[in-house]
């Protein structure tokens, strides 16, 4: 038997070493990040995008036999090629996203050159996940937040009017006699379906089931935004009849939005417990496998 290569003990120096390093290399965008998240509550999971992350990582401890291989030097090398180019035209074009995304490789990067191929293995799922952090283009907030912000105002007036209020949509506003309900950008359900985006793809990638149940939680997601969004704005525009002092107002509309994130995890839960019952995985089998004897039958000519 021939004997396992060796493979060189990592200096753990090295990593906080890289963080500063990619810390004052990318602290303009760094900065750039906080700020989103601070001042814009579509982005407010930003803060916990890192520690999901770690904890992605830090859960698979117990299956890992090895954290550790061969540095890659050559092949981190070439990733923060592209990634200069990247800082290049990002600089270039005012285009933070993509510095952001540079930040991103360049700690996969990092990773490869201290732990080889085995280090980033482990730790894919941590880095991918990363990605949720990076806020989204002025282009795709539009894109998204529009039609997000129509459907919204169409689907809140029908069940305002099932509920027995005399609702009407002009555009996105909803009149309720006197009341004017508008819906704007931050009710848009972009926050929502990005926090749920962010709760979707840590179970996928966490939680050990099978293939069709994490595509149907994928494709679950967008329904899950909208359905909360939808009674959100509805519960919003039944209290608005009741809560005219606009202080009250205000703090009510910014407490259920926060209570209404509980309530999509919740649906997220229900549709992970669904999926348990209607799913059963394959048992491994049992005890050696079976053999099957081949007979062969010879002709005579």
């Amino acid at each position: 038997m021939a004997p396992s290569p060796v493979v060189p003990k990592p200096n753990l120096w090295l990593f906080p070493a890289s963080a500063a390093i990619l810390f004052w290399a990318f602290y303009p965008t760094i900065d750039w990040l906080i700020t989103r998240w601070t001042n814009d509550s579509s982005y407010s999971h930003g803060f916990l995008v890192p520690i999901v992350s770690a904890l992605m990582i830090y859960l698979k401890r117990d299956t890992i036999r090895s954290w550790f291989g061969k540095p890659q030097v050559f092949p981190a090398l070439g990733v923060f090629a592209v990634v200069l180019a990247m800082r290049f035209i990002a600089g270039g074009l005012l285009f933070n996203q993509l510095d952001a995304l540079a930040l991103v490789m360049s700690v996969a990067a990092t990773v490869l050159a201290i732990g080889g191929w085995t280090l980033l293995k482990n730790c894919w799922q941590g880095l991918v996940f990363l990605l949720f952090m990076i806020p989204l283009t002025y282009e795709m907030e539009q894109n998204v937040g529009g039609p997000l912000k129509s459907v919204a105002t169409i689907c809140s007036t029908f069940l305002l009017q099932t509920l027995g209020y005399p609702a009407v949509a002009e555009g996105n506003t909803i009149l309720i006699d006197e009341m004017r309900l508008g819906i704007v950008d931050a009710c848009s359900g972009l926050k929502m379906l990005l926090g749920f985006a962010a709760i979707g793809a840590a179970a996928v990638l966490i939680l050990k089931r099978t293939w069709i149940e994490k595509f149907l939680i994928v494709l679950g997601i967008v329904p899950i935004a909208l359905v909360t969004n939808i009674l959100r704005i509805t519960t919003t525009g039944v209290a608005y009849t009741f809560i005219t002092d606009k202080h009250q107002q205000e703090a009510f509309h910014d407490g259920l939005g926060y209570a209404m994130l509980v309530v999509g995890v919740m649906f997220l839960l229900l549709e992970l417990w669904v999926l348990g019952r209607l799913i059963v995985p394959p048992k491994a089998p049992e005890g050696p496998k079976a053999t099957v004897e081949m007979t062969t039958l010879t002709v005579a000519p």
